[in-house]
């Protein structure tokens, strides 16, 4: 890819930038490999500062913007180098290895598109002058416990229609980054007289995992409810995502774990708080002589920025991932927070 807003500023025959990365699987916490080819222009140049930037289109349907928009923001940067000089028509190669945060956004599931973008970019300064390139689309498939409760939620019957990133932070949540994705999935057959959609959310981490239901009210309006588990490692050996090492890999006794049993009673759970909490709202209502409530959680408040992202093609995403065995995390222990 050439550097054009850079070339654009230093003038014809600036020098050109093409960011090369390999195109092995990655998943969050693992590590992104490749190399920035560096070409003189038509003279010497002074590079002053040289960056990766990792780049989620949040809120946006295409296309990227600068740093602090919704439609790019930069979710971590890793520093290359500067202050040297290239020489006309050199070529120089820089190697990286970029380590993704544990709470990257999945891309896709299944093989299925998720319509969520992710880039990795370059920043150079040069001559009194800065810029990024366009960004180098990553693609981010799920860990094989993020895979579990999406194949527990595919046998269980609901369906994967839409993903969104959220500028917003989840309250009671280890969450880190600015923002957060937001699965949307149709309800299965046997919960559809209690909500019309469930939102997941999936915060992952050193440790383990953070799972975040939320079910909208049936009939629309405010009050959904929404539900926070944990699934943690007792052995912390193993799965650190560092160079030559995926992670979670090595971990055994995936399958002992009743993940569709497990979610369900997750779902049931959530579905009879938003029970409860529709007869205490209707109760304060008469009480007080309004008409309208305010949304509320179960144990937790959540904020959400912005509409869904429709992404086609979802359809058989989750009943694909629901002919996977059933893995699960050795060693683990789930705690009930809502």
């Amino acid at each position: 890819m050439v550097f054009k807003r850079v070339l654009g500023s230093l003038g014809v025959g600036g020098p050109v930038v093409d960011t090369i990365l390999d195109r092995e699987p990655v998943r969050p916490g693992g590590v992104v490999r490749g190399h920035v080819r560096l070409r003189g222009g038509a003279s010497a140049c002074d590079l002053e500062h040289l960056a990766l930037e990792l780049v989620a289109g949040v809120g946006a349907r295409a296309g990227y913007g600068g740093e602090g928009h919704e439609d790019g923001v930069v979710f971590d940067r890793l520093r290359l180098g500067g202050g040297f000089r290239l020489d006309a028509r050199r070529h120089r190669d820089i190697p990286f290895s970029v380590h993704l945060p544990w709470e990257t956004p999945l891309t896709e599931v299944s093989g299925q598109p998720l319509g969520v973008v992710l880039g990795i970019r370059v920043e150079l300064a040069a001559a009194g002058a800065r810029g990024h390139d366009d960004p180098e689309p990553l693609i981010v498939r799920p860990l094989p416990v993020q895979e579990a409760v999406l194949g527990a939620l595919g046998r269980l019957g609901f369906g994967l229609v839409a993903a969104d990133l959220r500028l917003a932070h989840i309250a009671g949540t280890g969450q880190r980054l600015p923002f957060h994705q937001e699965i949307e999935l149709t309800p299965a057959p046997q919960y559809l007289h209690d909500v019309n959609e469930i939102t997941l959310t999936l915060l992952t981490g050193p440790d383990g995992m953070e799972v975040v239901l939320e079910a909208d009210k049936r009939g629309g309006g405010s009050g959904d409810v929404q539900g926070r588990h944990t699934v943690r490692h007792e052995d912390h050996e193993g799965y650190e995502g560092h160079e030559g090492h995926e992670p979670y890999e090595g971990h055994e006794g995936f399958e002992q774990r009743d993940w569709t049993g497990e979610i369900d009673s997750w779902i049931r759970a959530l579905i009879e708080a938003r029970a409860r909490y529709g007869r205490t709202s209707a109760a304060i209502a008469r009480t007080a002589g309004i008409a309208g409530t305010a949304g509320v959680t179960a144990g937790t408040a959540a904020g959400a920025v912005g509409g869904g992202m429709v992404a086609a093609g979802l359809g058989d995403a989750l009943r694909n991932l629901a002919g996977l065995d059933d893995p699960g995390l050795s060693g683990s222990e789930e705690e009930n927070q809502g």
